[in-house]
């Protein structure tokens, strides 16, 4: 007896250990979060001006986002039929699972970044602007194939709590960027093309080495709630130590020695979820094999999804006549919430384009707010160091908010049955208000802006898979959610460059090299977003009041039910 609990208490093949896989690839992800330490030495190797680095920040900045294929990947690896037999399925589900999407990935990345640190060295003879814009894409798109991999896994080993997991996957890819910058700053020390090949090497070699850790588990866990906080306890405990650590940089200088006794603390802070994976897997109160993506997947003749398509069509009058068509017939599924649709079909709900169009308005502003603060913070008069410092923040803010709105929303909606769209209108509103506070450009402003804009960008990131998920079904979750998270550059472009670039290059003086000082630079940029902002607001609010008797009487009762038992 005491031998078979020594063998399950190693046994590694349950979801705690798959999350803290999907974590700790999540924690390496982020490399195009440090594009503005690299972009310098890209911009004098290959004598670009400022609007041809712009332009390759462009396309980093879509490949990032744009995750269809790693969707369209992610279905065609884990799907199988729910009706027929394994044996039925497609040969891609057959052979694999997660563990696909994440070597698509590392293998882009790699030969992305590589090309690039090639490049920038010498080696290869300078390449085109539209070669290394591809370059540039390749290298980003990887982050997507890891982010889609492990956050649809993590939302299908713990359905009930959602938003906590994805808001714990969506942190530490925000996290990220400052883990990777401060392995950088201790091995390599101001040496940018370095930190090319560390970016083409490092998050390849993680996900190689632990994407057959990452599956879908189908069990009931008593403690899921617990060991789910205990997560979130380490990612709180691994932002603040970044944001301690990255204000005494920028306050002093530190030796290598402190540098590396440092970085060998994050280390074992980012290594220590293993205990809560080993702590956790001997309560599960039922295992099962790794399972694909639609097992435990209702059917249409389950009493639960028939009653949520009526409910559905009793309240929606653009889908009523269709789904009370089909209802009668019982003979194929229908296009209701939580039912899993396809992205054609999601497209074709206003449900989708309302999410598009939050998105495009809250994460398009707080982009475009990122990608400028440097300037901002240049025309108001903040010295170099502040500046640094604002941009080095910026990543806490973004994990607080990613985390935060995730374990809030859950909270909300377990506690209440508050529909997630109702906490993604008010992250709206606020981030309406740290546009206009930037704008005022008052003593201060720029940091209590930033702090509200950066803080409810980050809650976009986690409010919006996880009520694609619930809304549209998971089965295509990983498609979907990425073509929505399109509207994140789409938004970017339309503000960055046709509304606050504009706006700056009017606002310089011709004989001043065209750079602008004073509050006025910005005023006019920030109010335009700061309505962008306030119109995502609104769209988020109609969706809420669309869904919240979906959300009471469907994800509220299931999570109930799911208590109770």
């Amino acid at each position: 007896m005491e031998q078979q609990q020594q063998q399950q208490f190693i046994n590694i093949n349950n979801k705690w250990f798959a999350t803290v896989a999907s974590i700790l690839i999540q924690c390496t992800s982020g490399s195009s979060y440090a594009f503005g330490i690299y972009s310098p030495l890209l911009k004098s190797t290959q004598y670009y001006d400022q609007s041809t680095l712009d332009s390759i920040a462009v396309f980093k900045d879509i490949g990032a986002n744009a995750g269809l294929l790693s969707g369209l990947l992610y279905t065609a690896v884990t799907t199988t039929t729910t009706t027929t037999s394994r044996s039925s399925s497609s040969w891609l589900s057959r052979i694999g699972g997660p563990w696909i999407v994440l070597a698509a990935g590392a293998i882009q990345c790699f030969v992305g970044y590589l090309f690039i640190w090639l490049s920038v060295t010498g080696i290869l003879p300078r390449p085109p602007v539209p070669l290394m814009c591809l370059y540039m894409f390749v290298a980003a798109h990887a982050q997507t194939y890891f982010n889609t991999a492990n956050v649809v896994t993590a939302v299908q080993n713990f359905p009930d709590y959602s938003g906590t997991i994805v808001g714990i996957m969506k942190g530490f890819l925000g996290l990220s960027g400052g883990i990777l910058i401060q392995i950088y700053a201790v091995i390599f020390k101001d040496d940018p093309s370095s930190l090319l090949l560390m970016l083409a090497l490092l998050p390849t070699i993680v996900p190689l080495l632990l994407m057959c850790s990452v599956r879908v588990y189908h069990s009931n866990g008593v403690d899921d709630k617990k060991n789910l906080n205990r997560f979130s306890a380490i990612a709180l405990m691994i932002a603040a130590y970044l944001m301690i650590l990255i204000i005494i940089e920028n306050v002093m200088t530190l030796g290598t020695m402190v540098r590396a006794f440092a970085l060998v603390i994050l280390v074992l802070a980012l290594i220590s979820p293993i205990g809560i994976a080993i702590r956790a897997h001997p309560k599960e109160s039922q295992m099962f094999s790794p399972a694909s993506s639609l097992e435990g997947t209702r059917l249409l003749n389950d009493p639960d999804r028939l009653e949520a398509e009526r409910i559905y069509a009793r309240y929606d009058p653009i889908s009523y006549h269709d789904a009370d068509q089909e209802l009668q017939t019982h003979d194929k599924r229908i296009m209701a919430r939580g039912e899993n649709l396809n992205l054609l079909q999601a497209m074709w709900t206003a449900d989708f384009w309302m999410l598009f169009l939050a998105m495009a308005c809250g994460m398009g502003s707080g982009l475009a707010t990122v990608n400028n603060i440097s300037q901002i913070g240049g025309s108001l008069g903040y010295t170099m160091v502040e500046i640094s410092t604002l941009v080095s923040l910026w990543s806490i803010w973004n994990f607080l908010g990613r985390f935060g709105a995730g374990y809030l929303s859950d909270y909300l909606l377990h506690l209440r049955g508050w529909a997630r769209p109702l906490l993604m209108a008010i992250t709206l509103a606020i981030m309406s208000v740290g546009h206009t506070v930037i704008a005022s450009g008052l003593p201060g402003a720029l940091y209590a802006g930033s702090i509200l804009v950066g803080v409810c960008y980050g809650s976009q990131w986690s409010l919006m898979p996880t009520i694609t998920s619930e809304i549209f079904g998971v089965r295509h979750m990983g498609t979907i959610f990425n073509t929505i998270a399109v509207a994140s550059p789409v938004g970017s472009y339309i503000l960055s460059v046709r509304v606050v670039g504009y706006i700056y290059d009017k606002e310089a003086l011709p004989d001043s090299g065209n750079i602008c000082t004073g509050a006025h630079c910005f005023l006019l940029s920030f109010l335009i977003m700061a309505s962008v902002s306030l119109l995502g607001f609104f769209t988020a609010l109609g969706l809420f009041f669309r869904t919240r008797r979906f959300y009471k009487q469907i994800i509220f009762e299931r999570l109930q039910n799911a208590h109770r038992k």
